[in-house]
């Protein structure tokens, strides 16, 4: 897997979500109905994993509620808008922002009460991503290719009783990840979803419970 190298970013855009104030780059995914639909959904508390954080909207929420946030991409120009994003909206102390492809980058002990991820769902016929941006979406062929490596290494860093919230598409089989999800000891539902053109997107819901 390919890490780009980041340039000095341009913040071409800037958007509110409720009091907050976002500073987007050309090579940052932008939030949108699968962001917000874990945002309108989230709880968050103890310690959280946000992967695949891009500009760090979802960071934010969660260290308003939460003991500490761990933000993890793959993308150095994601890192960076998190950043400045996480000291503008006043949470820097309470979030770690970490450059890597999923779990490789955090010490194999780490364990979260709460792990977010947007997931990357949407079918492509490149195998990987040219572009730094397009690890946001791009799934591989399937679309499957992230989210079947998150599902297989997720449970070994949740804590008994604690929680997934996974967004994805119907162009990537939910189902599967559903029963991929029950494979590895957790208890996976859909909690929420919209219905967009051509395709809806689903929140699934992931618990670690005692017998896990």
């Amino acid at each position: 897997m390919k890490i780009h190298k980041c340039k000095s970013p341009k913040y071409s855009r800037k958007i509110r979500f409720g009091d907050l104030t976002l500073y987007i780059s050309d090579d940052v995914y932008e939030p949108a109905e699968d962001t917000l639909l874990i945002a309108k959904n989230l709880k968050a508390e103890g310690l959280v994993l946000d992967m695949g954080t891009g500009c760090g909207i979802l960071s934010i929420l969660a260290a308003y509620e939460a003991e500490h946030v761990v933000a993890v991409d793959i993308n150095p120009y994601a890192a960076r808008c998190a950043k400045l994003n996480i000291e503008i909206n006043g949470v820097s102390g309470k979030v770690d922002i970490i450059v890597g492809d999923l779990f490789a980058p955090l010490i194999e002990k780490s364990i979260f009460d709460m792990i977010l991820f947007n997931a990357p769902y949407l079918p492509t016929e490149e195998a990987e991503p040219k572009s730094p941006i397009e690890y946001a979406w791009a799934g591989g062929r399937s679309g499957r290719k992230i989210i079947d490596s998150f599902i297989k290494q997720a449970p070994k860093h949740l804590k008994i009783g604690g929680k997934i919230l996974v967004v994805q598409s119907t162009l990537s089989n939910v189902e599967k990840t559903i029963r991929e999800f029950n494979k590895q000891g957790l208890k996976a539902r859909i909690i929420d979803k919209q219905n967009l053109f051509f395709e809806t997107i689903v929140l699934i819901e992931a618990i670690k419970d005692m017998s896990s």
